[in-house]
């Protein structure tokens, strides 16, 4: 009696911890947008200055093509150890001319993305691919049919002089 008793907490003990760690873990990640706060923002008046004061340190900035920051915020859930989800997504753009002031603002969701294929072929390298064993046996000391101040030019002398100074 007592040791059904054991086994039967025991199991449910098992399962519950199961369960918790297959409970998806919902995560914000980057900026933490404010809508209030980014209403405060007008084209014309404000500058760079400004912006950061009240939004903080840009996620990123622009490479090319105008000057511009990028607030970035995402919300991901991850369960167990498989790859994250990304649930939404949200980009406020405030972009800037010569001067430094603000021209615009735009939001940007997940929608407005696009997937970027990744290209998987490999380039061929030169040489050849060798085996385990052939590599194995490559690195055997004696096995090169050239002594090692031959095929190491870095050691100073060559084959010549012995490796010394002539």
């Amino acid at each position: 009696m007592r040791f059904t008793n054991v086994f039967i907490k025991g199991g449910a003990l098992a399962v519950a911890a199961a369960l918790v760690a297959c409970m998806p873990v919902i995560s914000q990640r980057g900026y933490q947008p404010d809508r209030e706060l980014e209403g405060t923002i007008k084209a014309g008046s404000d500058t760079k200055t400004t912006v950061q004061e009240r939004l903080g340190y840009a996620s990123t900035t622009a490479s090319f093509g105008g000057d511009s920051w990028y607030y970035i915020s995402q919300v991901e859930k991850q369960v167990a150890f498989f790859h994250p989800t990304v649930l939404s997504r949200q980009i406020l753009a405030v972009y800037f001319d010569k001067d430094g002031k603000v021209t615009g603002l735009r939001h940007f969701t997940l929608k407005d993305g696009h997937v970027v294929a990744f290209e998987t072929r490999e380039t061929p390298t030169r040489g050849r691919e060798m085996t385990f064993l052939q590599q194995l046996m490559n690195a055997t000391p004696g096995s090169s049919a050239q002594p090692i101040q031959q095929t190491n030019p870095g050691n100073g002398g060559g084959p010549t002089n012995g490796g010394g100074i002539p």
